[in-house]
């Protein structure tokens, strides 16, 4: 299973049961700055929600169709990257990713985001990482820049948000890109 230190602070680790509380406690405290990116925050309205997504996690990952991991810094879970469902035939899957609000602006989720990219394409043996953000979020989209993937389009009305629909931004790596950089 995947873990990746990141820096003497900063550990990517497989999300486990006991997890849940920790992982609902931070969705909550960041939950008006989520509602407006991720379609499924309110939907979360106590522990257990957060434990049946760990749950269904944890099955994606033992069917080897994807995973996800706790960011965590210093001991303290500070948000979440994901594999979407690997697509084995083409070899090629999505990131999903957040951060509780606190933990903005560091540079983590670029970080992540690199650790998730260079496992796929050179350790899975993946050959193309997806990642797709809404059109207006800049933060978000300034991570596959700042990672040197490639816009590929913009899906429109593609994720229904509570306050209506969002055009993707569609990103996209390439393993033979990501050996030259």
């Amino acid at each position: 299973m995947f873990a990746f230190t990141l820096d003497e602070h900063v550990e990517l680790r497989p999300l486990a049961i006991e997890h849940a509380r920790a992982l609902f406690e931070l969705t909550d405290r960041s939950r008006d700055r989520l509602r407006k990116w991720l379609p499924w925050v309110d939907a979360v309205r106590e522990v257990n929600d957060s434990l049946n997504y760990i749950k269904g996690s944890l099955k994606q990952a033992a069917d080897n169709g994807g995973f996800s991991a706790g960011i965590w810094v210093r001991e303290e879970l500070a948000g979440t990257i994901s594999y979407h469902e690997i697509d084995w035939n083409n070899r090629s899957v999505g990131i999903g990713y957040w951060l509780g609000e606190r933990y903005t602006g560091q540079g983590l989720m670029t970080s992540a985001c690199r650790a998730f990219t260079e496992h796929a394409l050179m350790r899975m043996g993946l050959n193309r990482v997806e990642i797709r953000c809404a059109t207006a979020n800049q933060r978000s989209r300034a991570i596959p820049e700042r990672l040197g993937f490639v816009l590929e389009g913009v899906i429109r009305e593609a994720e229904k948000l509570p306050q209506g629909y969002v055009n993707h931004a569609v990103y996209g790596m390439l393993q033979s890109e990501w050996r030259r950089l």
